[in-house]
Order: structure tokens, then C-alpha cells, then sequence
């Protein structure tokens, strides 16, 4: 029998639903892999509905989801350690953990067992990148690994200045530091379960889902964590929902400008993530894709057959 379960998929898919429904069949609790998730009270621009965890009036459990203050910069090294204890954990007592987000470095890095260093922030270097643009901050860390041959740092999103300096930063410690004690992570073995959404049913749930947040209040919980004294900056910097909906308030966009613009940019992340899904699966990962429009009850049932068989 698999003793690990992953579910992973584009934004919209139902991977959440999904995970919850197989959850509570089988007794298992879920470990968010969601890089946004991790802070608190971000809750309606992150999708984070806890409601969704209630069964038939019980719980099923779940963890690393706010476990961070907004405003600060949780990373994958910190998802990692924080994952291994969750892992460790749920092992002890003998109950299967479901891995389900939609953040491809957090799942690779974990599953992988990626071997990661603490990387300190360097003042003198975010001062002296302060002035570039994001082409040529893009560059420069285009240029700093290949020197370093690595290619950990998700690229893809680097949409922002202050994202492209940090990952400027961690490859130039690692190009400091060429012995550097990284962390032992184990390799976990996972039967990986992909939620497959067509394009048109994946952008039309996107946009059905971002009108509906709106209506939820998605502007008054942004203007709530600026009034908290969370800076415009640190909130644009997570990008999507809170970069968008902050320059909104800030007279940056128009409110139809911040909507067509948000939309755009969540199709765009969507596509990302699914060209990383396609890479983990180059990169010798087997996923076994799940059609989205399935009832959920088949789509559960075929993922226990993959369980127990």
C-alpha cells in the first residue's frame, strides 16, 4: 500500500476539494504545499476557505497553513524544515499525510529532498540592486546560475523587483560559500496525483473565482493588512491578488485596470504552473493525471485503487 500521497494542480482545479474528500475517506491529514497559504490573515486573496476542510460537520486536518505573519518572506528553505516536522509527525502516529498545493518548488523540493542552505539577507546587496530594473536584475541572476550551476530558483516567479534580488542574493551566497553544510533532507517516496483541467474550464473558473473574491471582500482584507501597518511593498511583493489589489488602493491602477490586469496574471501563473507539473514530470516524476470534471467521489475512488494496489 502507498503510504504518501500527493496532489498537485493548476489554481482552479479542485485539488483542495479533492484532497479534503480523500482525506476524510481514508483517515489522512493534509500538508499544504501553497507558498502563500503559510501567512495569516491572507485568507480570501489565497483561496485559503477552511471551511472546505469540514466534512459532515468533522475536520480533517491539515497543516502549514498560517504558520507565517504577512509581511514577512517565508521561504522554501523554511518549508522545508517545517514540513519535515509536520512529516514526521503525522509517520509517528501512523496516519498517511496528502501533500496538496499548488507551489511545484515546495512539492519538488520536499519529495526530491533538495539540499538547502539558510541563506542571510545581504543589505549591501539589495542596496546596490535597489536602482536596476527587473530585466536587468533578471539577467544578472540568469548570469550568477549559470555560474553556479544551479537551477532550484523557480524563475518563472521572479515577477517582481524584490523577488529577483532575493534570488539574486541566495545565489550569491552560494557562490560565496561553495562549502557550505546543506541540509540532509530524505527522499520520500509519493504516489503524485495530478487534478487535469482543460484551458477554457481552467480560465473560466479563474475568472468566475476572482469575481467572486472581490465580492467576498478581497479589497477590504488587503486594506485591512495595510491599516495593520503591513507596507504596500511587502504585500506587492506576493504577487497575484495582494500586488494587484494593493496598487488598487494605493491610486496606482483603476479598479477595472487591477481587474483585468489580476486576471491576466493569474491565467499566466496558471500556465506557469502546469509548465512546471510537465517539468517535474522530464525531471523523472511519475504523475498520474485525474480528469477535473470527474465527480469527486470517481475521482476518489480511482486514487484508492492507486493506494491500495
Amino acid at each position: 500500500m502507498q503510504q504518501f500521497v500527493t496532489i498537485l494542480g493548476p489554481t482552479a482545479s479542485g485539488k483542495t476539494s479533492l484532497a479534503v474528500a480523500l482525506s476524510s475517506e481514508i483517515g489522512a491529514e493534509i500538508i499544504s504545499a501553497d507558498s502563500r497559504q503559510v501567512y495569516r490573515g491572507m485568507d480570501i486573496g489565497t483561496g485559503k476557505d477552511l471551511k472546505e476542510y469540514v466534512v459532515n460537520g468533522k475536520t480533517v486536518a491539515y497543516h502549514l497553513i498560517n504558520i507565517a505573519e504577512p509581511g514577512t518572506k517565508y521561504n522554501v528553505f523554511e518549508y522545508q524544515r517545517d514540513f519535515l516536522a509536520v512529516y514526521e509527525d503525522i509517520k509517528r502516529r501512523n496516519v498517511m499525510p496528502v501533500l496538496c498545493g499548488g507551489t511545484g518548488l515546495y512539492i519538488e523540493a520536499v519529495l526530491k529532498g533538495y539540499k538547502l542552505v539558510e541563506v542571510p539577507e545581504n543589505r549591501e546587496l539589495r542596496e546596490e540592486m535597489a536602482d536596476k530594473t527587473l530585466s536587468e536584475l533578471t539577467d544578472i541572476l540568469v548570469k550568477l546560475k549559470q555560474e553556479n550551476g544551479t537551477n532550484m530558483h523557480n524563475t518563472t516567479d521572479v515577477d517582481t523587483a524584490k523577488r529577483a534580488i532575493r534570488a539574486i542574493e541566495i545565489e550569491t551566497y552560494y557562490k560565496q560559500h561553495p562549502d557550505i553544510v546543506e541540509r540532509e533532507m530524505p527522499k520520500i517516496d509519493s504516489l503524485i496525483i495530478g487534478v487535469d483541467i482543460n484551458r477554457d474550464e481552467r480560465r473560466r473558473k479563474i475568472s468566475k473565482r476572482l469575481k467572486d473574491r472581490l465580492e467576498e471582500g478581497m479589497v477590504d482584507e488587503v486594506k485591512g493588512l495595510l491599516d495593520r501597518g503591513i507596507r504596500a511593498e511587502d504585500l506587492i511583493y506576493y504577487g497575484l491578488e495582494y500586488k494587484y489589489v494593493t496598487k488598487y488602493i494605493i491610486g496606482e491602477l483603476t479598479y477595472d485596470e487591477m481587474f483585468h490586469s489580476l486576471e491576466t496574471a493569474i491565467h499566466q501563473f496558471a500556465k506557469r504552473q502546469m509548465t512546471w507539473f510537465r517539468g517535474m514530470e522530464r525531471r523523472g516524476f511519475k504523475i498520474n493525471w485525474i480528469d477535473a470534471t470527474l465527480p469527486i467521489q470517481e475521482k476518489v475512488k480511482s486514487i484508492k485503487e492507486m493506494i491500495y494496489n
